[in-house]
């Protein structure tokens, strides 16, 4: 397992050992001692799964209070890109994104903690994403920007973006209140 510290502080991708043969392959996707030795939490609440077809586009979703999410993010089937959004106030990256690549052939994932909203566009035909979350979801506490908050400026890499239209209402990136302050 390779870690690497993105640009922004607390954003990591873990590359796997991946064991691959004639008959398929091999790889462990969490190991409680290794992750934590790599500073992410060893705890999870809950995993979820996405089935998604190619231009949809999830998010940017987050939570606020004692359910504010980290979450340890993979996808299973087909290919998406991955973005976490800044949303800690007093952050030199306030306001900022990465974006990563995930899919099943580079078994990579990424690790997001609280204090990031999250999103992501399918680029496969169809993609299974598949996520840890260190708390369990509470619709009072869900939080959305709207993933296509010029501000931002992401490029989700998708031509028609299929949204939801909770995803299209999302409040704008400038009027998110201050639920993360370092």
């Amino acid at each position: 397992m390779q870690v690497t510290e993105l640009e922004i502080s607390g954003l990591k991708v873990i590359k796997h050992a991946v064991y691959a043969d004639s008959r398929g392959y091999f790889f462990e996707c969490f190991h409680r001692e290794r992750f934590s030795a790599a500073g992410i939490p060893d705890q999870f609440f809950q995993d979820n799964i996405s089935k998604s077809k190619k231009g949809t586009v999830r998010g940017l979703h987050y939570q606020v209070g004692e359910f504010a999410q980290g979450k340890l993010c993979q996808v299973l089937q087909g290919k998406v890109l991955d973005v976490a959004v800044d949303i800690r106030f007093g952050s030199p990256t306030f306001g900022k994104y990465v974006a990563v690549e995930l899919s099943a052939e580079n078994a990579s994932m990424l690790w997001i903690p609280p204090g990031f909203a999250h999103g992501f566009s399918v680029m496969s035909e169809e993609a299974v994403f598949y996520y840890k979350c260190t708390a369990r979801y509470s619709k009072p506490d869900e939080r959305a920007i709207l993933f296509s908050d010029p501000d931002l400026g992401i490029d989700w890499q998708v031509e028609h973006p299929l949204v939801s239209d909770k995803d299209k209402e999302a409040t704008p990136f400038s009027q998110i209140q201050k639920d993360f302050i370092l």
